[in-house]
């Protein structure tokens, strides 16, 4: 067990530190989510899902391989979208690290 003096000297997990580079691993549009990170949205998120860049995407999660997105546009009891779960590959990047590398067009 560690002393309180040992563990406040320790560097901070990956969970609590943000990465400027990678997207979090699980992430929600759902504010009652405890996946919700709205600091993260606001910079925008691209998706990837099997090589096919989605933007309807409610919430995904790389190592688990899925996202769950949006069936159409019917509404849950509580007037939420009715969302279906889909597995494949997951790839998610930050939009605005995408659009600072790009060149604007003659």
């Amino acid at each position: 067990m560690l002393s309180a003096h040992e563990a406040g000297s320790m560097p901070m997990s990956d969970a609590t530190t943000p990465n400027t580079d990678t997207p979090p691993d699980h992430l929600s549009n759902d504010p009652r989510s405890k996946f919700h990170d709205a600091s993260v949205l606001e910079r925008g998120i691209g998706i990837r899902f099997n090589g096919t860049e989605r933007n309807n995407v409610e919430e995904y999660c790389i190592s688990e391989g899925w996202v769950r997105m949006a069936a159409g546009r019917s509404l849950d009891r509580r007037g939420q979208p009715m969302t279906m779960k889909f597995k494949g590959t997951v790839e998610a990047w930050y939009l605005d690290s995408v659009a600072g590398t790009e060149t604007p067009a003659d």
